[in-house]
């Protein structure tokens, strides 16, 4: 008698089920990082704010902002009723060119002279025998340096060592620079710049006035600067 096999031997093994694979996320986009696109937008926005700020307006609201470089060493000397009076410069068509008349004096003790009831002249600045610059007057108010002409003039005073008023090299350096800056920063261009002399006849600035042609050469380093 043949063997007998079990129904269970020939029955086909049982597969197992196919693992499904998760449902694929679908990827969106990106959207753009707005914080990236708006920091240096704004960046722009205050820069601008800044130097509008700093430059931009009529020469009169320029002139009340006030704001000289990081060079000039801001003193300005109190009101006294003479030497500086508070009264309001009706604009600037010029800027005048001085020298102090006193050899050998700093650009410091020229300012403390001017902070004094009792004297009765000053200049919007001083420049001293090493180049630094002092402002003694606030840009839109009259000093009083250049006779008629303090109501539409801003005024420079500028030390020298000896008698033949002529200035060191770093006093010289200083004046074109500063006097281009004013220039500019009034709107006046850089033409626009006199002597004493040529308000009054004063010898002063004494070696602009007795070499004309070092005046000229100034005026061309002005321009030029």
């Amino acid at each position: 008698m043949p063997a007998t096999t079990s129904p269970r031997s020939h029955a086909a093994p049982k597969r197992a089920a196919p693992r499904r694979k998760p449902p694929q996320r679908r990827r969106k986009g990106k959207k753009p990082d707005l914080i990236r696109i708006l920091i240096p937008v704004l960046a722009l926005v205050v820069v601008v704010g800044i130097v509008v700020n700093l430059t931009g307006g009529d020469q009169m609201t320029k002139l009340a902002r006030d704001r000289t470089p990081y060079w000039v060493d801001k003193q300005i000397i109190a009101i006294n009723g003479t030497g500086r009076r508070g009264e309001k410069i009706e604009g600037v068509t010029d800027i005048a060119i001085h020298y102090t008349g006193n050899p050998g004096t700093t650009a410091q003790q020229n300012h403390d002279f001017y902070d004094q009831p009792e004297t009765e002249v000053s200049s919007h600045f001083l420049i001293g025998l090493e180049g630094e610059v002092i402002q003694c007057i606030p840009l839109d108010e009259k000093s009083s340096a250049t006779n008629q002409r303090n109501n539409d003039t801003l005024s420079i005073e500028v030390c020298h060592p000896d008698a033949t008023g002529q200035f060191t090299q770093a006093s010289y350096d200083s004046l074109v620079r500063l006097t281009a800056w004013l220039c500019d920063y009034c709107d006046i261009g850089r033409d626009r710049v006199i002597r004493h002399y040529d308000v009054t006849e004063k010898l002063c600035p004494l070696y602009f006035v007795d070499h004309p042609e070092a005046w000229e050469q100034f005026k061309a380093d002005v321009a030029a600067y």
